[in-house]
């Protein structure tokens, strides 16, 4: 069941609730992609420009653009100018607390997977 309070702001917006979920669908799969992860996890702790990311995570440009511009739209990470260059830094009102959740979630109930898919590979 969808939050009460969401449900109320779509409907207000002219949503049913079924796009509701559409918008769930964005959210999550956003984190599908391991070239986002891995931007999300290296602005944890700081801001970067799309130089630094490149370099850092050895990915190519128009990768990182794209990556970057969905995760813009999706207010996973904010912008800011100084100088010639754009900062990317991540969200810290919304997704940071989210990521710290997901990275305790996982050393909890998923890295364990990870040892067993060696197991069985081994």
């Amino acid at each position: 069941m969808i939050n009460k309070t969401i449900l109320e702001s779509c409907h207000n917006e002219g949503f049913e609730e079924q796009e509701i979920y559409s918008a769930y669908k964005i959210f999550f799969g956003t984190l599908v992609s391991g070239s986002r992860l891995k931007i999300i996890n290296l602005l944890k702790n700081e801001k970067k420009n799309v130089s630094e990311i490149i370099k850092e995570l050895k990915i190519d440009q128009t990768s990182v653009s794209h990556d970057l511009a969905r995760l813009r739209k999706c207010g996973f990470v904010k912008t800011e100018r100084e100088g010639k260059f754009v900062y990317y830094s991540l969200n810290e009102k919304t997704i940071k607390p989210i990521m710290g959740l997901i990275d305790k979630h996982m050393s909890q109930y998923c890295i364990h997977i990870l040892h067993q898919r060696g197991k069985s590979h081994g």
